[in-house]
């Protein structure tokens, strides 16, 4: 005989939770009260019974001032007001997806909705959602839904449905879809536990690959009997039992299948004793026996341990983890990652296993909470270490900056990187590189200290050395290249060409004249730059800015010509005459003996400075670069200006 047994068997999370606390109660602060039965099983209520929790089943059966536990199943909000009218102290133990229901109906109640509830009328849990509700309706069946949309029980009405968390899954999709069609002002929440989901969905294909199913639990559960339905619909042979004692062990199909499960209301106890009537050399499929496999599902986690999991659900807050113990595991969202740009939908996916370290036991709340994000570090720590030893590029996020330099996370392992390591100029702000990635080297390491160094300066060296070797190996005069101003002196600037740096100067800047390189070009401009000369052995590149068509005698000569007329601008005045812009860069001389049709003392006494006039273009030397300018000749006739001359 075969034996497999359901992982999902036993006490789900919000049971456990509330007899754990009900139990350690019970031994530390003596008697006890639940306010109705805290668990579908009669067995496990008789021995907490005899630990002293006592099962009230209404509020009169509770003397004021006593303790009392909420069971899993929840209450409606005016048990609470009575409790604490009648002074009691409360210890709640309302499963959290409960919970979230009363918090959901709470809210649509506010809003003036009607409530839809999908599940069974008089089950505690229902009953408990309704307290929380303004107006609402229970539905059981398919057929109660459809008898509501035909008789327009919910026509007009903003409707929100929410579910018991065992409700069955195809109910629940079919009358959703029923709702979809008719309501046109309709919210759904889904509030089936996922926990209910995965036991019946274990329970399915357990059972349709036993030839005899074993379902343990109380006759009372709902869930357990859900469990029995599904095994009887695939599998011929289906024993339900509460107890080892309804066990007879001529029943079993002895060299066959054969599959257990078990209710969320069965603790472990009974389903231990069911396996120790099984026999001791029944092994289960993996090889493990019965009992050491129970005893696995039950076992302790302890803080720093590893563990591995399977996605169960993603919140706003958490991730919650099934690691087959009795405690429900959560990861907040910050210990997933410490990148700050970490996207938890595209990286974590329902379904996936996932390895965490254990952070926190609450054995009271009956929950664990993990981290990711140390298990990322443990194995980053390997990572990093062999890229230190193999000097290899480390690729991180920059999450932070302080007064020594930036700080970077990469394969969950925090890198100091020093500001003279970052490869940002001491003028500019480190602060430019936050949530930028970053390709950077491991300096130094240090496991015990938890003390990494990285240094991005050391790639963009490499880089521009590889760079530098590029352009050495290409370069010759007439090169020209795209690059970036690094500096400025008093003669000129340096021009990074591509890990290499080329000067430019200052009369190579501009074609006027100019003071400062600083009037033409700035710190971290790009400019287009040519090489005019090398010397390669000295590694000195010089480089040119300004261009030949913009070269300005190139535009006055391809404008005028001698003997044209042009307006020009009065600059300055010598003994000799007067210095005029034709155009910018080129100017002309106005001799003294061509600014008036008459004798003048100095020019001063005919012009003025930034004064415009019309003069005319008498010479042009190209070699020397000067032009002559005449007003006079447009004073005097032609002929007499030509006499005259």
């Amino acid at each position: 005989m075969s034996v497999t047994v359901a992982k999902t068997a036993g006490f789900c999370f919000g049971v456990r939770r509330a007899v754990d606390l009900a139990e350690q109660q019970a031994k530390h602060g003596g008697q006890i009260y639940a306010y109705g039965e805290i668990i579908h099983n009669m067995h496990e209520i008789a021995r907490l019974e005899k630990l002293g929790v006592r099962t009230a089943e209404s509020l009169d059966d509770i003397p004021n001032g006593a303790p009392v536990l909420i069971r899993a199943h929840g209450v409606p909000r005016f048990v609470y007001e009575q409790l604490r009218e009648k002074g009691c102290e409360i210890f709640d133990a309302t499963c959290p997806f409960v919970h979230k229901i009363h918090e959901i109906v709470d809210q649509e109640r506010a809003a003036g909705r009607l409530i839809v509830i999908f599940g069974s009328k008089n089950h505690p849990e229902v009953l408990g959602i309704q307290g929380w509700c303004g107006r609402s309706i229970v539905f059981q069946s398919e057929q109660d839904v459809r008898q509501a949309v035909e008789s327009g029980l919910l026509e007009g009405e903003a409707v929100s449905v929410v579910a018991q968390t065992t409700v069955n899954r195809s109910l629940w999709d079919i009358s959703v879809g029923i709702l979809k069609k008719r309501c046109t002002n309709l919210k759904i929440f889904d509030t089936i536990c996922k926990a209910t989901d995965e036991r019946q969905s274990e329970a399915r294909l357990l059972a349709g690959a036993s030839d005899q199913m074993i379902v343990i639990g109380d006759k009372k559960s709902s869930n357990t009997k859900r469990l029995y339905e599904i095994s009887k619909s695939l599998c011929g042979d289906v024993l339900y039992i509460e107890d080892a004692a309804e066990l007879r062990t001529q029943e079993l199909l002895h060299g066959r299948r054969v599959g257990i499960t078990a209710g969320a209301s069965t603790p472990a106890w009974i389903i231990k004793e069911v396996s120790n009537m099984m026999s001791e050399e029944t092994k289960i499929e993996n090889g493990e026996d019965f009992a050491a496999m129970l005893e696995e599902s039950f076992k302790t986690l302890n803080t720093g341990e590893k563990v591995t999991g399977t996605v169960v659900a993603i919140s706003s807050t958490d991730v919650q983890v099934d690691l087959g113990v009795k405690h429900t595991a959560y990861i907040p969202l910050n210990e997933l990652s410490d990148d700050p740009a970490y996207d938890v939908e595209a990286n974590i996916k329902p379904g996936e296993e996932i390895e965490a370290v254990v952070v926190r036991v609450n054995d009271g709340e009956g929950t664990v909470t993990l981290s990711k994000k140390r298990v990322d570090q443990l194995k980053g720590w390997e990572t990093i270490e062999a890229a230190h030893d193999n000097h290899t590029v480390v690729e991180g996020t920059i999450i932070e900056e302080n007064r020594g330099g930036v700080v970077a996370t990469a394969f969950g392992v925090r890198v100091f990187i020093p500001a003279s390591q970052t490869g940002v100029p001491k003028d500019q702000p480190m602060a430019q590189l936050l949530k930028t990635k970053q390709s950077f080297y491991i300096t130094e390491i240090n496991r015990q200290r938890k003390r990494v160094v990285g240094s991005i300066r050391q790639i963009q060296q490499e880089a521009r050395k590889e760079a530098a070797e590029k352009v050495w190996s290409t370069i010759e005069v007439g090169s020209e290249y795209e690059g970036t101003v690094k500096s400025l002196t008093s003669y000129g600037a340096f021009v990074d060409i591509g890990g290499v740096d080329g000067m430019v100067h200052i009369s190579e800047l501009s074609w006027g004249r100019i003071k400062h390189p600083s009037e033409v070009v700035s710190v971290g401009d790009k400019v287009h730059v040519f090489v005019i000369g090398l010397d390669k052995e000295n590694k000195k590149i010089s480089l040119g800015y300004k261009r030949e068509d913009e070269n300005p005698w190139n535009v006055f000569k391809n404008q005028y010509a001698v003997g044209d007329v042009a307006e020009v601008k009065i600059l300055k005045f010598m003994p000799f005459g007067a210095f005029a812009e034709i155009v910018p860069g080129v100017d002309g001389l106005i001799h003294i003996s061509q600014i008036a049709d008459h004798r003048i003392a100095k020019p001063e006494d005919a012009l003025e400075a930034g004064q415009r006039v019309d003069a005319k273009i008498i010479d042009i030397n190209d070699e020397k670069k000067k032009v002559s300018l005449s007003i006079r000749a447009l004073l005097v006739d032609d002929d007499d200006y030509a006499d005259e001359d």
